[in-house]
């Protein structure tokens, strides 16, 4: 009786899988929000808004200036050829915000919709997750190639999707603690300055705790491998039972 010798797996190899599913998980994140050019496209519009009506308290001037630079924001995404999602979704929030500002003649409700959009999805996080379908996860699925194969074959993925979902809404609802009330008691330049620098830091922190639960996660089940590999033995399975027949 013969042994057989099998595959053993080093600690080195162990540290190259692990640094292989954190690349992974990185690129997701970046292609999942945009990246760098996606905060600058979330930022900029706003920016310069609270600097024009800081500056003149125009709020005319200040509300189309965040307009065309959204529309521009979108043009170089277009001339570039990369993916405009990002930018588009910026110019829908800058427009909403013109409209209402124009339509309330109050400058701060520029940044209502906005608001109201970050309250909405710290709530989406927080309900999907205890729904047990947190939010985060099916928007990473996709990008993962795995789809909804985690809600039910892939449990330690599912409760790192869940803690990530909490992350997010938890963290959004912080923010939204904290400009709401501004709305109300602060004038625009304080509410517009207190926003802008509320755009990227509770959005790195909750996209780095993402990475970290999903760095420490099992892998992604990747369904459509699966399907195409269904789809090449059931070929093979015909052609083989052609051959037999002839």
């Amino acid at each position: 009786m013969t042994s057989v010798d099998k595959p053993t797996t080093t600690a080195s190899d162990q540290q190259q899988n692990s640094g292989d599913v954190r690349a992974v998980t990185e690129a997701a994140l970046f292609e999942a929000f945009g990246g760098v050019r996606g905060l600058i496209e979330t930022v900029v519009p706003g920016l310069l808004f609270v600097t024009i009506f800081t500056i003149n308290k125009n709020l005319h001037a200040a509300a189309i200036a965040a307009l065309a630079v959204s529309l521009l924001l979108v043009a170089v995404r277009l001339v570039l050829k990369d993916t405009p999602k990002h930018a588009f979704s910026g110019v829908f929030g800058v427009a909403f915000g013109v409209v209402f500002a124009m339509m309330t003649g109050n400058a701060k409700d520029f940044y209502l919709p906005g608001m109201l959009y970050t309250l909405g999805l710290a709530l989406a996080y927080i309900v999907t997750t205890i729904a047990g379908v947190p939010l985060i996860g099916l928007i990473l699925g996709p990008v993962f190639k795995e789809n909804l194969s985690w809600r039910t074959r892939n449990p330690g993925r599912k409760k790192a999707y869940a803690k990530a979902s909490w992350a997010w809404g938890l963290i959004l609802l912080a923010k939204s603690a904290i400009l709401f009330p501004l709305y109300w008691w602060a004038d625009t330049t304080e509410l517009g300055w207190v926003l802008v620098a509320l755009k990227i830091p509770p959005f790195l922190l909750a996209v780095y705790l993402t990475w970290v639960f999903l760095a420490k996660a099992p892998p992604p089940i990747d369904v459509f491998a699966e399907m195409e590999a269904q789809d090449r033995a059931e070929k093979e399975r015909k052609e083989a039972a052609r051959q037999g027949e002839a």
